[in-house]
């Protein structure tokens, strides 16, 4: 009795609140000194994290199976795949270390571990964008050795500027031994999850600005084509419509998902009910589930692929047809 009694004045642990109960900030792993009641919040995020973890699984199986899924293209949804494999893994680890195995130096690994998988997804999304727009801005050299340097050259930054990311709560920049720097994403402190917040809200921006120049030279290029044959088609139009209403629909379904959670990670304070932050965090969580589905289960060689992989449905005779960067 004592010893828990110093262990609450101390604050270096302190009770999970219940969802929606209570003013805490949401606690990613730490530590509680008695058994914690089961919150459905961190149940939704471990079943969301079960479902990340088995769609991106498949993809990733399935382009290291496929000898025809090599292109840089692949490469970086692949790239996308695992980092989304990761997070919910580390999802999955996270619920572990709350309720079943609890150690501070474990449940720091696990925060980090989290916002490097999570930062690496962010980041290969910006990879992707760039990707598309280098394929149709330079459309003739594209397919050369030096778009393939690029394309690695991008993934390593992404990846190590990830890994550092992660490392900065484990390395020391937490707060477990001073509760009043806290954000609402405990340990992470209030400077750690505003360079997280900026650093999203400047890859947006990126993405936006990227996916606006995609637009333009879409339409031009329907325009073109249009002139050259003297007059403009359904098909033309059609077609033009709907690349922007995909491209609309990849950067609302991104932004839709992480904005809310970057916004409030900015402006929210850790004496706010800690539902605020789950209602936040959880559809950002969902993004990593619709991304297989946008980049991955719409292509038609992935298709093709994984029929082959679970069930051999199609034979090796089967071709592949040749696809840009913008189709996937």
């Amino acid at each position: 009795m004592e010893a828990a009694a110093a262990l609450n004045e101390s604050g270096a642990a302190a009770p999970r609140l219940p969802a929606g109960g209570g003013n805490a900030s949401l606690e990613l792993s730490s530590r509680p000194p008695a058994p914690a009641a089961l919150n459905p919040w961190d149940v939704m995020l471990c079943v969301s994290g079960t479902a990340i973890a088995c769609e991106n699984a498949l993809v990733v199986a399935i382009i290291c199976y496929s000898p025809a899924l090599r292109t840089p293209m692949f490469v970086l949804v692949g790239s996308l795949a695992t980092a989304d494999l990761l997070a919910g893994l580390g999802l999955i680890l996270n619920f572990v270390f709350q309720y079943v195995i609890r150690s501070e130096t474990v449940s720091l690994l696990t925060v980090g571990f989290l916002v490097a998988s999570f930062a690496a997804s962010v980041s290969s999304l910006l990879a992707i964008t760039v990707d598309r727009y280098l394929s149709l801005y330079n459309a003739l050299t594209y397919y050369s050795e030096r778009t393939v340097l690029c394309i690695h050259t991008m993934l390593a930054g992404a990846w190590g500027v990830s890994l550092c990311l992660g490392l900065l709560p484990v390395l020391g920049w937490n707060c477990l031994h001073d509760r009043a720097a806290c954000s609402v994403v405990r340990p992470l402190t209030k400077s750690n999850v505003t360079l997280l917040s900026a650093s999203f809200f400047l890859i947006f921006l990126i993405m936006l600005h990227l996916y606006i120049e995609i637009c333009k030279i879409v339409c031009r290029h329907a325009h073109q084509i249009a002139l050259q044959q003297h007059f403009l088609t359904a098909s033309h139009y059609v077609a033009t419509k709907k690349g922007v209403s995909t491209l609309a629909i990849i950067l609302g379904t991104f932004g839709a998902s992480w904005l809310p959670f970057a916004i409030y990670c900015v402006v929210g304070d850790p004496d706010y009910p800690s539902v605020y932050t789950y209602a936040t965090l959880l559809p950002a969580t969902y993004n990593s589930m619709i991304n297989p589905i946008i980049y991955a289960y719409r292509n038609q060689e992935i298709q093709r692929s994984m029929w082959v992989l679970l069930c051999g449905c199609f034979q090796a005779k089967v071709s592949f047809r040749s696809r840009s960067p913008s189709d996937v």
